[in-house]
């Protein structure tokens, strides 16, 4: 039967298993678990065994094959193969080599069989194998080298298979030309998690002009000349490059920009002139420039005469690229818009793949690929990961995987001889990465697309905020149902709200709020206070403001909070000359990010001020800031709620009635409340500590009880913070922003208060 090769998912890469649709391995005559022949047009072959294929393949006549049985068998992906049905016999006795480097006392052969028990193996064949966290890095194997097989030919691992160790190392035997198997690859396509579509893109531009250039030429075109990959650090931009030219079998050259510059006239441009014919020579080859801004930033804005050479110097070269034959060049930058404008043309690089930080999915599919060699505690759950990893790209996860590994190491590092040279194999089969491993690695690692911002996925629910209902539920209805159920405001044809604005007297609790709403739609939450954003500098506060927005679109889901908006957004013509003119700079920065928050997708931005007359009124209108939430002072009912959450880990005498103080608290607001709690507590400690000797604390201090006369004497010392006056400024302005009357909604909603 003829398939189509397609890449395996990452999950399941590594283990020899050709994943094939029901239909055609019903046609084919073979069951789940079987052995099947994979071989291409160039004599290449490989055995796998047979995996039911994944549910969006069935009927399409695709068999998905990891990156070392494609190299086995000598085909790429999208190539067509031949697959039969392969009798392979049980192997009595299999010999393996281990590498010069892998030092290990004791008997490894029951770990390397319960490895490779149902794995179809050939003689001099490379088997990747993870001795558990011995690997040299996170989701990659040490190669095994098969020096013999009893009987010979490919045949199957059993349980009944005898395991010996070679005494020449794996180095020595493919020095002494045993037959058959290639090196493992570096990176294949399944090392790659979250960049599907980016990768579908690179392959199209550079992967089918070198394996097919019929095509190009029976439709009169050019291929294209070169591939901008951009995005932040971290997120597998040069990853991808090698995984293309190691699956396409291309000459790989690379350029950094330190290596080429030189001291002395004409000579960086030399080095590029040489990278490039020597490129030419071992078509089909890929130039892969990592970090291109750093050797052609703008010409206009070069400090030296050698980077502009260089920028020439590479233009010409990249226009010259008809007459090169099949050389692709890929650069990959994370400062895009430092790039001299000429590269970024059509025939130079002619197609700019935004490589993004990931989403949920992607970060499931890299933690698989991390942890694909890992031995891991039952448990563990990946997804819980990926859904608590906001804003950590490919590098941050690999990281994490790492530290996690780390963390079970340094468990066992004590049974370790660390002045012997080998490694036992008992203390190496006990290795095993926790749950607890992974949580503690969690702890230190900070997602690095976030790191010039503070942002955090904040702790606190809903049961910290203590009454407020209505306040709550407008809240969660504005800002969490459209994050939580997009399918709902996709099916009414109905746009989420842009931004919120948060207002009332100062302690009700709009911080704590934003943060609570922000926690339960497991968003990123990004908090921005006015002074962080003003700089002397002209442009720079404008910069602040952009650098924010632009973060808030690669995290998404994400949270905008602004604190005390009108510190920032004042209504803009009341200074004038100096200072001002910042302040209403950074107004109208906000308005152009808030008025092209349509085209953003999860984003929202919550603003809270307890003077919302000082706001310019344009921020105030549909389209920015169009709900406007009143967090009131609290009544009885609310105030009784807020003492709930503030004395619930509170030892309360019998006679603490939470209704008497919630009635002596008329006025009181959320933070007098929590003052109130806390006096309560200090009056109670301060009596406890006076009246006990310093040795006995330890012992008695279960005794100490927060009484009624405590209570009242927090009552003295904190007094209400807003008077009647304040609430009914307030309320004042609630009715001026009260939406409820359609027909003067935008009259209300643009009103400038005085």
């Amino acid at each position: 039967m003829k398939l189509t090769v397609k890449p395996l998912k990452q999950k399941d890469a590594g283990r020899g298993l050709a994943a094939i649709d029901r239909q055609s391995m019903h046609e084919l005559g073979v069951e789940n678990g079987d052995y099947v022949v994979i071989e291409g047009n160039n004599q290449g072959r490989a055995v796998a065994r047979v995996w039911p294929g994944y549910p969006e393949d069935e009927g399409r006549g695709v068999v998905r094959i990891d990156g070392q049985l494609r190299q086995e068998a000598g085909v790429g992906i999208d190539d067509r193969v031949t697959i039969e049905p392969a009798d392979v016999k049980p192997a009595s006795s299999v010999t393996i080599a281990l590498p010069q480097n892998l030092q290990i006392r004791g008997d490894i052969t029951p770990h390397v069989r319960d490895k490779l028990s149902g794995q179809a193996i050939t003689k001099g064949q490379n088997v990747p194998f993870g001795f558990g966290l011995m690997g040299m890095r996170s989701g990659q194997s040490i190669p095994l080298k098969v020096a013999s097989t009893d009987p010979e030919g490919t045949v199957v691992v059993t349980d009944s298979t005898e395991i010996n160790v070679s005494e020449r190392a794996a180095e020595e035997i493919a020095q002494g030309g045993a037959s058959g198997g290639e090196a493992t690859p570096n990176v294949t396509y399944e090392d790659i998690g979250g960049l599907e579509g980016e990768l579908e893109q690179v392959r199209e531009m550079i992967e089918l002009p070198m394996r097919h250039p019929e095509l190009f030429n029976r439709l009169g075109i050019e291929p294209p000349k070169g591939v901008l990959l951009h995005g932040p650090p971290g997120t597998g931009k040069t990853l991808m490059a090698k995984a293309v030219a190691n699956e396409i079998d291309a000459h790989f050259q690379t350029i950094s920009g330190p290596e080429i510059m030189s001291k002395y006239y004409g000579e960086s441009e030399e080095k590029l002139r040489e990278v490039f014919d020597e490129a030419t020579e071992n078509a089909p080859a890929i130039v892969f420039i990592d970090e291109l801004d750093s050797i052609a930033p703008k010409r206009e804005e070069a400090g030296g005469d050698v980077e502009r050479r260089v920028v020439a110097q590479l233009l010409s070269l990249m226009d010259g690229l008809e007459s090169r034959g099949e050389v692709t060049v890929i650069a990959a930058t994370n400062r895009v818009d430092a790039i001299d404008p000429a590269l970024r043309r059509p025939g130079r690089f002619d197609r700019e793949i935004d490589i993004g930080v990931p989403d949920r999915d992607g970060r499931l599919e890299i933690m698989q690929v991390h942890t694909r060699g890992m031995p891991m505690a039952d448990g563990i759950d990946l997804e819980e990961y990926a859904d608590s990893t906001h804003g950590f790209v490919g590098a941050d996860l690999e990281s994490l995987a790492k530290e996690s590994a780390m963390n079970a190491l340094r468990r066992i590092r004590p049974q370790i001889d660390l002045e012997s040279d080998e490694i036992p194999a008992d203390v190496l089969d006990s290795l095993q990465v926790t749950e607890r491993d992974f949580k503690e690695a969690l702890k230190g690692i900070e997602p690095s697309a976030l790191r010039e911002v503070f942002v955090e996925v904040p702790d606190v629910t809903w049961d910290r905020v203590g009454g407020l209902e209505d306040t709550k539920e407008r809240l969660r209805e504005t800002i969490q149902w459209p994050l939580d159920y997009p399918e709902v405001f996709d099916a009414l044809d109905m746009q989420a709200a842009k931004g919120v604005l948060l207002y009332g007297p100062p302690g009700t609790g709009k911080t704590l709020m934003a943060k609570a709403v922000a926690n339960e739609s497991d968003s990123n939450f990004i908090s921005i206070k006015g002074p962080e954003l003003l700089s002397k500098w002209v442009g720079e506060s404008e910069k602040g403001v952009r650098e924010v927005f632009s973060k808030a679109r690669e995290n998404a889901p994400t949270v905008v909070f602004f604190d005390e908006i009108d510190s920032i957004a004042g209504e803009r013509g009341r200074g004038s000359g100096g200072g001002s003119e910042v302040g209403e700079r950074v107004v109208s920065q906000l308005l152009t990010e808030l008025d092209g928050l349509e085209e953003l997708e999860d984003v929202v931005v919550v603003a809270t001020s307890n003077r919302p007359d000082l706001i310019d009124s344009a921020l105030l209108r549909p389209g920015r800031l169009d709900r406007h939430v009143h967090v009131p002072v609290p009544d009885e009912d609310a105030r009784k709620a807020i003492f709930e959450v503030h004395t619930r880990d509170k030892p309360l005498a019998d006679d603490v009635d939470l209704d008497w103080l919630a009635g002596e608290t008329e006025g009181y607001v959320g933070a007098d409340v929590e003052a109130v709690a806390r006096e309560a507590s200090m009056a109670a400690s301060r009596e406890f500590i006076t009246s006990v000797d310093p040795e006995d604390i330890g012992e008695s201090v279960g005794n100490v009880r927060i009484s009624r006369e405590h209570f009242e004497q927090a009552l003295d010392e904190v007094v209400p913070s807003v008077d009647q006056e304040t609430i009914e400024h307030y309320e004042e302005i609630e009715e001026q922003f009260d939406t409820t009357d359609p027909e003067s909604e935008g009259e209300q909603l643009g009103r400038t208060f005085q």
